[in-house]
This record gives C-alpha cells, structure tokens and sequence, in this order.
C-alpha cells in the first residue's frame, strides 16, 4: 500500500494575508494542518512555527516510526502516540515562550491538526477546531472532535447543531497551541485501508461543508489530485469569510488490491461493524469506536476449548467475531451463542468469579476486552465513559426484568401446580 497527497491553501474572499499553514512530507508519511490567531500577523508565526517544530521533533524521532512499521505491538504504538503528543506539547510552548518574549505577539496561538502515517496504521495529533475527515468506502466520519464552545454547548444537550450554526460564538474554540505553556492533545491510532481517502482541513473550509453528503461525495471522487482545488474554490464561492487549507491523502493498494490487503480490510470492518452492534456500545461515535478497538486484542479457541470457567476468577469481555459459544452451569448446557455477541462483562466492574462455563463449539474467534485496559480508557475519555457506564446499567435493567419475569413466570407455575387435587384412587 502506497500513500498519495495533495494540498492547497488561499487567502480566502475577506482576508487580506493567510494565517494557515501546512506540511506534507511523504518519507515521515507526516501531514498537518495550522490555522493561527493573533493580531498584527501573530497568527501566520504561530502557525509556521507549530509547524516548523512539529516536523522537526518527528524527524529527529524516525526511528520510531520505523519500529512501528516493523512490528506493530502495544509498545511501539504508544511511543508513536507519544511522540505526536510530545511534539504538539513542544510546540505549544516554544509559541507560548515567543508571546510573552516578543512585542506584539502576545495571545498569539494555533489550531493544529496532524496525521503520522505510518505502514497500515496513522495517528492523529488535535488541537482546536481544524478537522481530519476519513471517507471509508460510501461512508464519511469526522475522526476529531472541535475544542469549541458550541461542541461543549450541544455535548452539554445546551444547544442543538442548528443553534450552533447559527451561534456568534461558533468560532470561538477552548482550546489552542500557544495560548498556555501546555495544551491538551487528542490522539487516535487507526487503521489506514487501500481505498481511504483523509481530508486535514482549517474552519474556513468545514464551515462551508457540513453536509456530509456532500462532503462524502467530493471525498470519493476518483481524481484525487484535484481535490484540495475544488475544495477551496467551494468554500470561496460561499463566501471564502476565512484562510481556506485542505490537505487531500489517499491510500492506494500497490499493483491493484491484493488478498492480504483485501482480507485485512475485511477484518478491520468486521471488528468496527461487530463492536457497533453490541449494546455497551451502541452510544459510541465512530471515532470512539475506534478506540475501544484499539484496547482489544484477537484470541482464537479450537473446537471444545473452554474460554471461561465456571468458579473460575477472570477480568475480560469477549466479543464472537466468528464461530460459537455454549454456556453451561453445573454441567448443564444454558444456551449456544453465536456471532455479534458478548459475554462476560461483569468481570469489567466487579471481581467475582465466572458464575459459567463458556465452551468454543466450533473454531470460534473472540476479541477480548481486560479490565485494565477498559479502566485506562475510561479515565482517559470521560464522555465515553459516561457513555459505557450508561449503557452498563441499561443492559443490566434488562437483564434484572427478564430474571424477574423468569422468577414470575415460575413462581405461577408452581402455584398453578399447587392448586391442583390429588386423584383419590378406589384400591378396592
């Protein structure tokens, strides 16, 4: 798989001078796009040196990157999603130091959005209200969330998106790379499929497409190349209000698609498309999907392997992606699972042990969940877990109702079986 980009930024119909930045380096698969704030030209210096040191810290870290695309472990991911934390953090305070140093350049900031590609896998750096977009197939997902007021609004149920289109502070974010010693960085490790296509854009573009329709159609587009053109001067026929940049990154499968490839998206899909359709996560967006993805790992069981014992300590969620399952009690066969479903979840909040055994019937693939895992993610990602947590006691009130109705549908049965007389039989 080889990685193509295309980028274009304008001046925009109201500005007179571009406070956007970008960088395209296909040997570092980096890409990345600023958009500055700041009188008297201080938004265009923060932004060019945001990317100035960004580019900088990546290359002199490559080797990371080469680790990465040589064996991809738990280990080499987090360093990589290190290094694109720590080269944002780096940025932010060299900027900040420049502000409080230099005459004029005080409150001078950056929004900063960046993608590391590297192999079959990316990851994202966010700040801001810049966007990476992925166009997957007829489908389009925003895969950073805007630091602005109005996102917090309509996550807070305070404003509906139409208000916030319509809002006179929709362009007012919460946070940015300068403006503290410090920021906040949003990462996202996921995978990059033959096919993709990503779109890093500033606000004076994505304020003009929140169609995602449109978007979407734009995006899967076969000339790809004339993509970051036909962007800008859309945005510029609707009022080009702002600096407009668009960076245009398509992954392309060498020689055609091959069946690795073909059969690696297959997987990729499937794991998306399963985790969708369990109850626990049926809340998440996409781009939090992905990262209870990534906290899950592949285990496969031969046909008669237990997966869990009855009696038995255990701290992981299993989730079917093929084959199936029989649950037994006391030796008692339950019920026979299959595809799409999960089970044992309860280990995720509680340490008792396994009340059954769980059988692979079949050669059965389940991707686990552990308790560890789960627990980082969500003090890491406080609306997911508000989000997890909400639908854990939805899930266990279903549960509660039907043992109820189970106990009551027993409980009338025996009663039913009480009141019936017995025969008296004449022996004579």
């Amino acid at each position: 798989m080889r990685v193509e980009g295309w980028a274009k930024s304008d001046v925009g119909r109201k500005r007179n001078h571009n406070e956007d930045a970008f960088y395209m380096e296909p040997s570092l698969g980096l890409y990345m796009v600023c958009d500055g704030m700041g009188g008297h030209a201080a938004g265009e210096v923060a932004s060019a040196k945001a990317v100035e040191v960004v580019k900088a810290e990546v290359a002199r870290n490559k080797t990371l990157l080469e680790d990465l695309k040589a064996k991809d472990t738990p280990t080499t991911r987090e360093k990589v999603i290190g290094l694109v934390e720590k080269s944002v953090q780096k940025a932010c305070a060299e900027i900040h130091d420049m502000s409080q140093k230099e005459s004029g350049k005080a409150g001078m900031g950056t929004t900063l959005v960046m993608v590391v590609m590297v192999g079959d896998h990316a990851v994202m750096g966010h700040v801001g209200d810049s966007r990476l977009y992925m166009q997957r197939g007829d489908k389009l997902h925003q895969m950073s969330e805007d630091h602005s007021y109005v996102t917090e609004m309509i996550k807070r149920g305070k404003m509906t998106k139409e208000e916030a289109r319509r809002s006179p502070y929709n362009n007012v974010i919460t946070r940015a790379v300068g403006i503290q010693p410090s920021v906040q960085v949003d990462t996202l490790f996921f995978d990059v499929l033959p096919g993709d296509t990503y779109l890093l854009c500033s606000d004076g573009l994505h304020g003009y497409t929140e169609d995602n329709d449109e978007l979407g159609k734009l995006l899967g587009a076969r000339d790809a190349e004339a993509l970051p053109g036909q962007l800008v001067d859309l945005a510029n026929n609707r009022g080009g209000k702002d600096n407009i940049t668009a960076i245009i990154i398509r992954a392309l499968a060498e020689g055609g698609e091959q069946p690795q490839e073909a059969a690696r998206a297959e997987e990729v899909n499937l794991k998306l498309e399963t985790l969708k359709k369990i109850p626990l996560f049926r809340h998440l967006t996409y781009q939090e999907l992905v990262k209870v993805l990534n906290i899950t790992y592949l285990q496969v069981y031969d046909a008669g392997t237990p997966v869990v014992k009855e009696g038995q300590e255990g701290e992981e969620l299993f989730i079917i992606l093929s084959g199936r399952v029989v649950v037994s009690k006391g030796g008692q066969e339950i019920v026979e699972l299959h595809p799409g479903v999960h089970f044992g979840e309860m280990a995720l909040v509680d340490q008792s042990p396994r009340s059954a055994t769980v059988t692979a019937r079949e050669n059965t693939r389940v991707l686990v969940i552990g308790r560890k895992q789960f627990y980082a993610l969500i003090r890491k990602e406080p609306v997911l877990a508000v989000k997890l947590l909400w639908s854990f006691v939805q899930v266990l009130s279903h549960r509660l109702r039907e043992t109820n109705e189970q106990l009551q549908g027993a409980k009338s049965e025996l009663e039913q079986a009480q009141a019936v007389p017995f025969l008296e039989v004449d022996m004579e």
